[in-house]
C-alpha cells in the first residue's frame, strides 16, 4: 500500500473523532444536560479544552494534512515533480507531532477530570466534595445535589474523550513512524507502478 494512501485513511478516521470529541466538550458546559447559573459552577477541566481545542480543532490541521497526501504519494506533491514525496511526507510528521501534542493534552486533561471528580452543589456549597476512590461506591455520588445526575454526565462524557484522544493519538503516533521511515529510508513503489511499460 503506498505510504499515502495510508496516510488518507488516517486522516479519513481523524475528521469523525475530532468531531466527537469537540461535542463530547461542548456537552460538558451543560452539566446533566442543563444550563447552569454561574460559569464557575462548572467543572475547571472544562474550561481547559482539552475536548474542543486539544482533540478537536487542532486535530484537523493533521488530518487534512494526511488526507492531502494522497495527491502527493507518487513522485512528486501536487503535481510537481521537483517536490519530492520525502518533503511531504517530512510534513506529516510535523503536523502528526501536532496532533500528538493535542490529543496527549485532552487524555491529560480528562484523565485529571475524571480523578477530581466534578463541581457540583452540596450542603456547604458548590464544590468539589469527592476523594480518591469516588467511582467505586456510587453511594457518595448522592452528596451532589444538582445538577442532577452531574457525576454519571461528567465521567461518560471526560471518560468518552479520554478514549477518543487516545485512540487519536495512536493514529498520530503511527502516522510519525510512516512519515519518519519513507523520509528516512525512501518508497518508491507507487511511482513504479505509476509508470505504463513501454
Amino acid at each position: 500500500m503506498c505510504s499515502g494512501s495510508f496516510a488518507k485513511c488516517l486522516g479519513i478516521t481523524l475528521i469523525p473523532l475530532a468531531i466527537l470529541c469537540a461535542l463530547a466538550n461542548i456537552l460538558l458546559f451543560f452539566p446533566g444536560g442543563k444550563t447552569v447559573d454561574k460559569n464557575e459552577n462548572i467543572t475547571e477541566e472544562v474550561w481547559y479544552f482539552g475536548g474542543l481545542m486539544g482533540s478537536g480543532v487542532l486535530m484537523i490541521f493533521p488530518a487534512l494534512v494526511f488526507l492531502g497526501l494522497k495527491n502527493n504519494d507518487c513522485c512528486g506533491c501536487c503535481g510537481n515533480e521537483s517536490c519530492g514525496k520525502r518533503f511531504a511526507m517530512f510534513t506529516s510528521i510535523i503536523f502528526a507531532a501536532v496532533g500528538l501534542a493535542g490529543a496527549g493534552y485532552s487524555f491529560i486533561v480528562s484523565a485529571v477530570a475524571i480523578d477530581r471528580g466534578p463541581k457540583c452543589s452540596t450542603a456547604e456549597g458548590y464544590r468539589y466534595p469527592f476523594d480518591n476512590g469516588y467511582l467505586s461506591d456510587p453511594s457518595v455520588w448522592r452528596t451532589c445535589t444538582e445538577p442532577a445526575n452531574i457525576v454519571l454526565w461528567n465521567w461518560t462524557l471526560f471518560t468518552t474523550l479520554l478514549a477518543l484522544s487516545g485512540i487519536e493519538f495512536i493514529l498520530c503516533l503511527v502516522q510519525l513512524i510512516n512519515g519518519m521511515l519513507v523520509v528516512l529510508c525512501g518508497n518508491y513503489n507507487c511511482c513504479k507502478q505509476s509508470v505504463e511499460p513501454a
